[in-house]
């Protein structure tokens, strides 16, 4: 297309290859009456995506031009599946008259539909955020920076490094995610709604200057993001973006805040995911910690939730004040009556981002006047309420004359769209109501005229009508055309019919045309002045959609607590976590049968938990559980507990489950070792650590020495709280050898050649895995499950064989005795690394046939 000679084009293709070449990379919407059209490789790509007929347009320089279009008045089915595919669309209208136009009405792209900057009701998901982010890399450095454009809410971070990069686009899974071109796209994933942007868009200064001029502030020291240089580009690239995008003021963007890592509970990719917080392991959004706890009446409530639970916050008094507010609900037993004040409050938030942009259709305002009416109920409601519900309640508090101006000006159920009419309410506007009333007169007049044409002419089956297309007109037979009076003008013939008009019909027709059409352009400027009126408001009402939404989220939490089962966890700055009688908030709400609480008790002098325990038996929901309370505590949530004290965790690390990465090249293995060197790396003694079966993906002896390294590191090193699940028995050992290591394991009764899981934690380690009945209990053939055990009692009863001749000659050659206690006195034991020590220990073993 862009080699294209436009002078062998007819007028129209000129007009639209102009305006396709400013829009290259995005699918442009051409309207041609009641379609918007598509034409060459855009026509290709769209009737491919959105499965429609790709057909031809006559011919343009001498080729068929290939086209496909949609109707204008379904198009937001076809742009929400453009959208859910990561496309974006540039929406070119008519703007000139076409009465008055030489050659092709003027068009022009009025907007660029995109992911990230979506504010349409029809094509976003309503309870999950929708987010345009961009990334931004300099020196080893990130800067990020996400906009939720239905919110206002803008956040910018400085990731330290990759993992926490990765991190951050897990947590925030923007919609569309700008990014300069020379980025390394492997760092980003496999995601949908990438932009490639020019470093210019970049630029430090620029990035400056664009969002002060946003905020319409000197500089953006009180915003405290100054000198997050990294992230200051990021967000100055995004800005930009979504002015070019929207090609409107957006008057709800008007802060920017920085979010300091310090703030918040650290969780890695890795534990988000294994710890299914609101995506399960199988990729859907059942059996999730935010499905359990999601009962929110409004949309803006249940998105909140899932920020919440991908923060969890280190501020004790703002998680105190959350709590205090549940229980404030709870004691006065308002959380219903606050829920169903909610249901009337809808989805506020995304109400006035669309208010703000101009874009609100008529039943949008129809949702702000019924919120508006909840305010004094919920002001009675939160009446002599402290702390955080106070707070609350200010944001909240009536508005009784924005409320009347939206009940005179909109009528009780107004069409979907403004340009429909009939949107204003009678008795608002005088001018409109004589409009109005010049066109509902029409019926009177008409049958007037029908009376008193029949008994002049005679004919009685002579009819008076009106169609879109013609006009008024005067209906005969074809029969009785002849009996027509001189003053009658034909204005059409149909098969059997003859329409006439006459004088007074005509200037009636044109009095009656003239005033419907001043009736729309009048009731258009009405509804425009209503933003007028509110933007003033834009502020106040920004914060009332976020108090709502707070209000809402803490009645449900208050919901849930009551109706699970759950406590207050009580917070503190020591370092520690105690849980009497945990459960897992998922798992027991799935369970047909009752849960099994256990307790968990960490601190300084017992900082790590040896579990072990049969397959099957309950250690990885044992270890998840304990995370998830934590993280709850952290939301200001109450907790599937008997009694919780939990010391403040800087991060959750979790190593749970095996998977392969083979896009990366990446085995089992290896991924179990980087996700153990993330922890390694990063965990401090005021992280809470869950690590399961480490070293099942390599040889015994090997992963038995890392199990055993890893677990001392944590222990001596690290000194992090730590939940270490494993099979290797042997590891219990520790507990006799490190200081603050306990044993603990899942019980379980065998009985023949079955096995009953008791799930109960018991002190000290378990006996046995009960690995042959639990492949019995999973339908594993008798037979080999009884060859198996006859092989176990093999290997229990022999010694173990002598190595390969290769190892023999790769050994230590202590074979002899003497020589084994030679060696033995010669060894520095402190110069030895635990896992040297073990391998070292097991070949001297081995070597001496023991």
């Amino acid at each position: 297309m862009e080699n294209l000679d436009l002078s062998a084009h007819t007028p129209m293709m000129q007009q639209y290859l102009r305006i396709k070449a400013q829009h290259p990379e995005v699918l442009l919407f051409y309207r041609m009456g009641d379609f918007y059209e598509l034409f060459y490789d855009d026509a290709k790509k769209a009737s491919q995506l959105l499965d429609i007929s790709l057909t031809a347009r006559g011919q343009s320089g001498g080729d068929k031009i290939p086209m496909a279009g949609v109707p204008y008045h379904a198009v937001e089915g076809y742009l929400a599946k453009l959208v859910a595919l990561g496309e974006s669309v540039a929406i070119c209208e008519q703007i000139g008259d076409p009465a008055t136009s030489k050659g092709p009405v003027e068009r022009k792209v009025v907007r660029i539909v995109t992911p990230g900057t979506i504010s349409d009701e029809a094509l976003l998901a309503e309870k999950r955020d929708n987010l345009l982010a961009t990334v931004f890399g300099k020196d080893g450095r990130f800067g990020y920076a996400t906009l939720d454009i239905g919110s206002g809410r803008f956040l910018v971070s400085e990731p330290q490094g990759v993992e926490a990069l990765k991190a951050e686009l897990q947590r925030t899974n923007p919609a569309e995610l700008l990014y300069p071109e020379d980025f390394d796209l492997a760092l980003l994933g496999d995601r949908k709604g990438l932009r490639r942007r020019p470093l210019w868009e970049f630029d430090l200064d620029t990035a400056r200057r664009t969002l002060t001029q946003q905020f319409g502030t000197r500089d953006l020291i009180g915003f405290g993001v100054e000198q997050a240089k990294q992230a200051l580009c990021a967000a100055g690239c995004l800005l930009q973006y979504l002015k070019d995008t929207q090609r409107t003021a957006l008057p709800h963007i008007k802060a920017i805040k920085l979010e300091a890592e310090d703030e918040a509970v650290v969780l890695d990719a890795a534990t988000r995911r294994n710890l299914e917080l609101t995506q399960s392991l199988a990729g859907g959004t059942d059996n999730t910690l935010y499905s359990v706890l999601d009962n929110c009446a409004t949309p803006m409530g249940s998105r909140l939730l899932a920020r919440w639970i991908h923060r969890p916050l280190r501020d004790i008094p703002v998680l105190e004040g959350r709590l205090d507010a549940i229980d404030q609900l709870a004691g006065a037993m308002l959380e219903a009556s606050l829920s169903e004040q909610m249901k009337q409050v809808g989805d506020l938030e995304r109400v006035m981002a669309r208010v703000a942009l101009r874009s609100a259709r008529p039943r949008d305002l129809v949702r702000l006047r019924s919120a508006l009416a909840v305010l004094p109920a919920l002001d009675a409601l939160l009446t002599d309420r402290q702390g955080r519900l106070a707070e609350l309640r200010s944001a909240c508090a009536p508005r009784p004359a924005l409320h009347q101006l939206l009940c005179d000006a909109i009528i009780d159920n107004p069409p979907v769209l403004i340009r429909d009419g009939g949107v204003i309410r009678p008795g608002y506007n005088a001018e409109l109501d004589e409009y109005r009333a010049l066109s509902k007169g029409a019926t009177d007049f008409l049958e007037h005229i029908e009376a008193r044409e029949r008994q002049r002419t005679g004919i009685s089956t002579l009819k008076v009508g009106f169609n879109r297309v013609h006009g008024y007109f005067i209906e005969l037979t074809r029969a009785q055309s002849h009996l027509a009076p001189s003053d009658y003008q034909r204005r059409q013939t149909l098969k059997n019919t003859e329409r006439y008009i006459i004088p007074e019909l005509k200037e009636y027709e044109d009095k009656v045309l003239t005033s419907q059409g001043k009736a729309l352009a009048l009731e258009k400027q009405l509804f425009d002045a209503l933003f007028d009126a509110l933007h003033p408001e834009l502020d106040a009402l920004l914060q009332l959609a976020a108090a709502c939404a707070e209000l809402d989220l803490l009645a449900n939490l208050c919901e849930r607590s009551q109706s699970l089962g759950y406590c207050r966890p009580t917070l503190s700055e020591q370092r520690g976590i105690r849980i009497d009688g945990g459960r897992h908030p998922v798992v027991e709400v799935v369970l047909d049968a009752p849960f099994i609480a256990n307790p968990v008790a960490l601190s300084d002098q017992h900082q790590m938990l040896m579990v072990t325990g049969p397959n099957m038996g309950g250690k990885s929901t044992y270890m998840r559980q304990t995370a998830l309370i934590t993280l709850m505590a952290h939301m200001g949530c109450p907790v599937p507990a008997e009694s919780a004290e939990i010391g403040l965790v800087d991060r959750i690390f979790t190593r749970i489950g095996a998977a392969d990465d083979l896009a990366s090249g990446r085995s089992t293995f290896m991924v179990e070792m980087t996700e153990t060197a993330t922890i390694l790396n990063n965990a401090t003694d005021r992280s809470l650590v869950l690590m399961d079966e480490i070293g099942r993906g390599t040889s015994t002896y090997d992963g038995l020495s890392l199990a055993w390294a890893v677990a001392e590191f944590l222990a001596r090193q690290s000194r992090s709280l730590t939940l270490f699940a494993t099979h290797y028995f042997e590891l219990t050992a520790l507990a006799e050898q490190l200081e603050g290591v306990d044993n603990v394991h899942l019980d379980a009764v065998e009985h023949g050649d079955t096995v009953t899981f008791m799930h109960a934690v018991q002190s000290g380690p378990a006996s046995k895995s009960f690995g042959l009945q639990v492949a019995l209990l999973a339908g594993v053939p008798k037979a080999v499950v009884k060859a198996a055990r006859q092989k176990l009692h093999e290997l229990e009863g022999q010694a173990p064989s002598p190595a390969p001749v290769a190892e023999r000659q790769m050994s230590l050659s202590l074979n002899e005795e003497p020589a084994v206690v030679s060696r033995l006195k010669s060894l520095d034991v402190d110069a030895l690394s635990p896992r040297e020590a073990l391998l070292l220990l097991y070949r001297l073993k081995e070597e001496a046939g023991l």
